[in-house]
Order: C-alpha cells, then structure tokens, then sequence
C-alpha cells in the first residue's frame, strides 16, 4: 500500500491532518496515563530519533524503550502535550507538528518540579499509519 494520498486535495489532506491530530492525541493519553511501555512505544518509527533538552540524542527503539523506561521510573514522572500547528507534504506522507508539553516530577527535596516547553515533530506514514520519526522539545513557551 502506498503511503501518499491518492486524494491531495484540501478534503484529503484535511482528512489527513484530523487523523494525525487524533493519533497525537492517543500518543499523549497514552504517555500521560502510564500506558504499557510497548503501547507508548509503538507511535514511533523505528528509525526514530528524539532530543530531550540538555541530553544526547535517543536514536531507535531500543535506545527509546531504555529511554522510557528510565524516564518514568521518576518519582511522580508524568508527561503530556497538546497538539498544535499539523503541516503536511504535497503528496501526504509526511508532517510536521509544533505543538506544547509538560514534565512533571517529584524534584528531590519532595516538591513538585513542572516544566513546559514546546515541542517539534517530525511524522511519516508507513503502511497507512502515522508515525513520530523526530521529537525534539525544549523549555520555555
């Protein structure tokens, strides 16, 4: 199955657009809800790479799984995003998404730590399934 839209017109690639939305949005539910490690792990690519702020870069799922792992073994670990701005290729299989996230932790005196950033990601569709191939954040708003 090829992963462009037959349908590149405005309707197609709206529809396109609401289906990520919706897809970033289960991602999100799903990561601030302490989902299964695999179920979290499936909106990425395989060949995904993230970039938290201040850390090296997290390259494929592997590394991701470690990654995640450690990340929610935090005391009182939770993060979510919103969905922002959705910006497609011509032909609709790529996106880019500019959204908002929030960190939340137990820092280690016992008091909540609570950081917002913005977020950039990079989508692919692969077998008609939207997938994270870049995730980059940092701190500020």
């Amino acid at each position: 199955m090829s992963d462009t839209l037959d349908d590149t017109t405005h309707d197609g690639l709206g529809r396109l657009r609401d289906e990520l939305r919706s897809r970033d949005a289960a991602w999100s539910a799903a990561a601030s809800s302490g989902a299964p490690l695999e179920e979290v792990l499936e909106y990425w690519s395989d060949d995904a790479v993230v970039v938290p702020p201040g850390m090296d870069e997290v390259r494929g799922k592997d590394a991701l799984r470690a990654y995640v792992t450690a990340s929610t073994a935090i005391p009182g670990f939770r993060i979510s995003w919103e969905t922002g701005d959705i910006e497609l290729s011509d032909d609709g299989s790529m996106a880019w998404i500019r959204g908002t996230n929030r960190v939340e932790m137990t820092g280690e005196d016992g008091t909540p730590v609570v950081m917002e950033g913005r977020v950039l990601t990079t989508w692919r569709r692969e077998g008609g399934t939207w997938r994270c191939t870049n995730d980059i954040w940092n701190a500020g708003g």
